[in-house]
């Protein structure tokens, strides 16, 4: 941590799990690895916005439900927090540990082809 660096909000992949279960207003888990990696393994339930054209489509995110945003081992899900941050979003986390967390505790994954529909917003 820099002197004068905001502290990026996260929030281990425990408590990410057991948010996606909050009701109307349970968190978005947007996940910003590329596709290649979505198909491999992902979260059920997960929006896939790759960190390679988050830029062109980051505005269709909604801005009245939490975020929790994941990637591989958490650096460029540390980075899209921050941007989110600084971009008028305010209920953002980064999913500490990512993909990697995630698999390691356990939690549930989907591997392979994608369903229809699987990835987007819903």
């Amino acid at each position: 941590m820099h002197p004068g660096q905001p502290q990026i909000p996260s929030i281990d992949v425990q408590q990410a799990a057991a948010a996606r279960d909050d009701g109307p207003v349970s968190p978005v888990l947007v996940d910003v690895r590329e596709r290649d990696e979505f198909v491999n393994t992902r979260v059920p339930g997960a929006v896939l916005y790759p960190t390679s054209s988050f830029l062109l489509r980051f505005d269709e995110l909604p801005r009245d439900r939490p975020l929790h945003v994941i990637c591989q081992s958490g650096s460029r899900s540390t980075a899209v927090t921050a941007w989110l941050l600084r971009n008028g979003w305010s209920d953002v986390h980064n999913v500490a540990g990512g993909m990697t967390a995630w698999i390691r505790a356990g939690l549930p994954t989907r591997r392979g082809p994608l369903a229809p529909g699987e990835g987007d917003l819903p």
